[in-house]
């Protein structure tokens, strides 16, 4: 029974595919507004900044950076994800302030040193090599741009400890974490914050 379940939320949130991954991207879509408005308030992009956007699901802080900064950048996995974001931010596709591809944390199909910003709400817990990941997050960040990964923390399944380190070990620094409190139903984000050396 716990197999069946496992495979279920798998399908609707960890690599939503089908209508079970449509179904998992509306309910993502409510659950984690508040969170990623707060992810890219923090981040805080500015009109001349290019943000990667990792696993933006359903859209919803994609389209928020894509309001903000000069050019979003979104690459998710899950084509029934890519397919909804593309439909939130139709507009701003339009208008060339976001992209969307296929990719992953450790996969981004960017160039070297290539943006300014990266933000990623609530998919740490999917990715299949963090510390791969964190190298790719580096080497396609300018010198001084930063990182901003928010996971709820129930589903981390790591201590904020080795996520630092695996930061640090990929050469970013001043990486701390804190713990957001979204309050109502929607369980307490870490959030981990890293730069990249200027």
């Amino acid at each position: 029974m716990a197999t069946k379940l496992m495979k279920a939320l798998d399908v609707a949130f960890g690599h939503p595919r089908g209508k079970v991954g449509e179904l998992g991207g509306r309910v993502m879509a409510k659950v984690n507004a508040k969170v990623e408005a707060h992810a890219v308030d923090v981040l805080g992009p500015t009109a001349d900044e290019t943000v990667l956007v990792v696993g933006p699901g359903p859209g919803v802080g994609l389209r928020l950076v894509g309001e903000r900064a000069f050019k979003a950048i979104g690459v998710d996995p899950s084509e029934v994800m890519l397919d909804k974001a593309r439909e939130r931010c139709a507009d701003l596709i339009v208008a060339s302030r976001v992209e969307l591809r296929e990719g992953t944390a450790a996969r981004t199909g960017q160039e070297p040193s290539s943006v300014d910003a990266v933000v990623s709400v609530d998919n740490l817990q999917v990715w299949d090599n963090r510390p791969a990941a964190f190298h790719e997050l580096f080497r396609v960040l300018k010198p001084g741009g930063r990182l901003i990964v928010s996971a709820h923390r129930w589903a981390l399944g790591v201590s904020e400890y080795d996520l630092i380190k695996e930061a640090e070990a990929a050469g970013f620094t001043e990486v701390r974490t804190s713990l957001q409190q979204h309050g109502g139903m929607i369980p307490p984000a870490v959030q981990l914050f890293a730069n990249v050396p200027a």
